[in-house]
């Protein structure tokens, strides 16, 4: 394939998905799901992984990992349907795989193509990271989220910002208003349709391209702040 892309029948199960969301109908429909729904993905994937050598080698995982289980975690959740009704595939640094680091990902689906790149719900430690740094290097992130293609294509940090700036921050520092943020992830919305485009991979890797300063940006402070990290910090490491 040479500009992997997906198919209407790629859309139809995902479709029908939504409405029979069972494991009956699943299986029935195994051979669909692996032919037109996983093996696009994966080879879409792989297309994507060749592009980002040249940009974001740090960021490229094997396809077979990168790609997220179409199996939900029902575990803690009150829907018990067992499948996502999309596919997604997520990249993160390498050895900040584990540890909430900023990345990159993808997400198709019958309604909507997301591309995202930062980091979408940081926990405690990471967040606090971001803003210790952004205290220091404000203006550098505000000249990156001001490039053209960024502004063009994604939209600004976003989701349920605090209405004043956390505990512990100044009020009247001149990064106040980035301190608001929870979210630090930049998104794009395509339609569902550009999934079918033979230029879908293109569409992906242009956004990619574009979220690529702020990603490397948030990981600076993100490579130092796992649990891991924080332990050995204040002395209190604990033995494997």
């Amino acid at each position: 394939m040479v500009n992997p892309h997906f198919s209407a029948q790629t859309f139809d199960f995902l479709d029908e998905l939504e409405h029979r969301n069972e494991r009956e109908w699943f299986q029935e429909h195994k051979p669909i799901y692996e032919r037109e729904l996983k093996q696009r993905m994966l080879t879409a994937i792989e297309s994507l992984n060749d592009t980002m050598a040249g940009f974001a080698s740090d960021y490229i995982r094997p396809p077979s990992k990168a790609m997220l289980r179409i199996y939900r975690d029902v575990r803690f959740s009150k829907d018990k349907t067992p499948y996502k009704t999309q596919l997604s595939a997520f990249w993160p640094r390498q050895g900040l795989e584990k540890t909430g680091g900023a990345a990159f990902f993808l997400q198709v689906g019958v309604h909507g193509v997301l591309v995202a790149g930062g980091a979408y719900s940081p926990q405690p430690v990471q967040l606090r990271a971001i803003r210790d740094y952004v205290l220091d290097h404000h203006g550098e992130l505000r000249t990156l989220l001001k490039a053209p293609a960024l502004l063009a294509m994604a939209e600004p940090f976003g989701g349920n910002k605090l209405i004043r700036p956390p505990r512990d921050f100044p009020v009247d520092h001149p990064a106040a208003d980035l301190l608001l943020n929870r979210s630090w992830a930049l998104m794009a919305h395509l339609p569902g349709d550009a999934a079918l485009e033979e230029n879908f991979t293109d569409l992906v890797i242009e956004r990619f391209r574009a979220f690529m300063p702020v990603v490397n940006f948030l990981n600076v402070p993100l490579a130092f702040a796992t649990p891991l990290e924080q332990e050995a910090a204040t002395g209190r490491r604990r033995s494997a």
